[in-house]
C-alpha cells in the first residue's frame, strides 16, 4: 500500500524537533552539528532572532494578499538586490525551480519581441541540476533526472563539463542562452574556473546570446562573495536565485538587466505567493544580515579554517577521502569509499552532511557556524572516517 506521503524520498532515519545556530536536536535530544543547512537554506543557521522576529512581526499584520497589489517588502527587497547587484529588475518565486522556468521563458521572450523567435535554444551542462520542473530536468538532460518523464521540454542542447570546443560547436542561429552554475553542486561541488565564467561572458556577447547563472546553491554568501559570479569580475544577464535568500522560509527571485527582461510585460508571468509579504520580510532581514562587507570577510576567514581542518582530514584518513574541493562554505569531500556510507556514518557521530554525484560528500554548513563549531565538525567527521575504517 502507498503511504500517505508520495515515496519519492529516501529519507533517513530520523526526525528533528528543534533547530539551534548550527545544531540539530531530535526526539531524543541527541544535539547533531549540522552540515547541510537543509541543503544550503539555512544561511543564518536554524531560529536566527532576527529572522524570527522578522517573521513574526510581518506575521502579526499580513501574511498574503497577492500580487494584484502593492507589497513594501517586496519592493524593499527587490530594491536591496538591484542596490547590490547587477540586476535592473527581480521578480519573486518561492523556489530555484521556479526561477529555471521563468529565466527560460525570459529568455526565449528577449529574443522573439527582437524580431528573432527562432533563438530558443538553450546551451547547458552535463552535470548540471537545475530543478525538477520540466524544464529544469529538460536544462540537465541527465538520465537519472529524464527518464520515465518524456517528451522532454525540447530546445536544450547539453555539453561536457570543461568542453570549451564543444561549447562552441553547439551555439548556432537558434541559440538564445547559455544556463550554468558557477559552483555545481548535485553535480560534485565543481566551481567553474575564473577564467572559464570571463570566457562564457565575452563569448555570450560576441554571439549576441544571453548568459543566465543559476546561483540557487552557491549564492547568498555561501561562497565568500555575495554572489559566486563576483569572484569572477563578470556579470550574467539573467541570475536564479532561491535556498538562502529565505533563510529557511521558501523564496526564490530572478534577476535581470532591463535589457534581458525586456520581453516580460504584464500578463506575461505571475505568481500566487511569489513574493508575499512573509517571504519577502524574511528576505529582507537575510540580506541586511549577509550583504555586508564584514558578514562576507567571516565567512571567508571561517571557509579557510574549515578547508585547512579538512585537508589534515582527508591525509588522516587517506581509504576513505581523496580531496577537498569548492570554495567558502560550499566544500566537499570527495570519497573513496562511497558517500552514502560517510553520510551513514556521520549520523553515527552525531554530524549531518549531503551526498552529491561523482562520490562527493557535501559540506553546507550555516555560514553563522563558529570556529568551535567548525572543530567540533571535523571531530565527528574523523570519528565517521574511523568507524569506517575499522568496521
Amino acid at each position: 500500500m502507498i503511504p500517505s506521503i508520495l515515496p519519492t524520498y529516501n529519507r533517513a532515519p530520523l526526525s528533528f524537533v528543534k533547530g539551534e545556530g548550527a545544531w540539530l536536536i531530535d526526539a531524543d535530544g541527541r544535539r547533531f552539528l549540522d552540515l547541510g543547512a537543509g541543503i544550503a537554506v539555512n544561511a543564518l543557521g536554524h531560529a536566527h532572532p532576527k529572522l524570527v522576529a522578522a517573521l513574526t512581526k510581518q506575521a502579526e499584520a499580513l501574511w498574503h494578499t497577492s500580487n494584484l497589489y502593492q507589497i513594501p517588502a517586496q519592493q524593499e527587497l527587490a530594491d536591496r538586490l538591484v542596490a547590490a547587484t547587477f540586476a535592473d529588475t527581480v521578480f519573486f518565486t518561492n523556489s530555484g525551480t521556479e526561477a529555471c522556468e521563468l529565466a527560460v521563458k525570459m529568455a526565449r521572450k528577449h529574443f522573439y519581441e527582437a524580431g528573432q523567435p527562432e533563438r530558443t535554444d538553450i546551451i547547458a551542462f552535463e552535470g548540471s541540476f537545475h530543478g525538477r520542473s520540466s524544464a529544469g530536468i529538460a536544462a540537465a538532460g541527465s538520465e537519472k533526472m529524464t527518464k520515465g518523464f518524456g517528451p522532454l521540454l525540447p530546445g536544450f542542447k547539453h555539453v561536457a563539463w570543461g568542453d570549451h570546443d564543444g561549447l562552441h560547436a553547439a551555439i548556432d542561429d537558434h541559440t538564445a542562452a547559455i544556463l550554468i552554475e558557477p559552483v555545481q553542486g548535485e553535480g560534485g561541488i565543481r566551481p567553474l574556473p575564473d577564467q572559464c565564467l570571463k570566457g562564457l561572458r565575452a563569448l555570450c556577447d560576441e554571439r549576441g546570446i544571453l548568459l543566465i547563472l543559476d546561483e540557487v546553491q552557491c549564492g547568498v554568501g555561501r561562497t565568500g562573495r555575495l554572489f559566486a559570479h563576483e569572484w569572477a569580475g563578470v556579470t550574467p544577464d539573467i541570475m536564479m536565485v532561491a535556498k538562502g535568500i529565505g533563510g529557511g522560509f521558501p523564496l526564490g527571485a530572478v534577476l535581470a538587466t532591463e535589457h534581458a527582461a525586456s520581453g516580460m510585460t504584464a500578463g506575461t508571468h505571475g505568481s500566487t505567493y511569489g513574493g508575499n509579504p512573509l517571504g519577502c520580510a524574511v528576505g529582507c532581514a537575510v540580506m541586511a544580515e549577509i550583504a555586508t562587507p564584514e558578514f562576507l570577510a567571516e565567512v571567508n576567514r571561517k571557509a579557510a579554517f574549515l578547508r585547512q581542518r579538512l585537508e589534515g582530514l582527508v591525509a588522516a584518513h587517506p581509504t576513505v577521502f581523496e580531496a577537498v574541493r569548492g570554495m567558502g562554505l560550499m566544500l566537499g569531500l570527495k570519497c573513496k569509499v562511497p558517500n552514502t556510507e560517510v553520510v551513514q556514518a556521520g549520523y553515527a557521530a552525531l554530524v549531518a552532511t549531503v551526498p552529491a554525484a561523482d562520490n562527493v560528500l557535501r559540506l553546507l554548513p550555516p555560514l553563522t557556524i563558529t570556529d568551535d563549531e567548525i572543530s567540533e565538525a571535523v571531530t565527528r567527521l574523523d570519528a565517521a572516517a574511523t568507524a569506517l575504517e575499522t568496521a
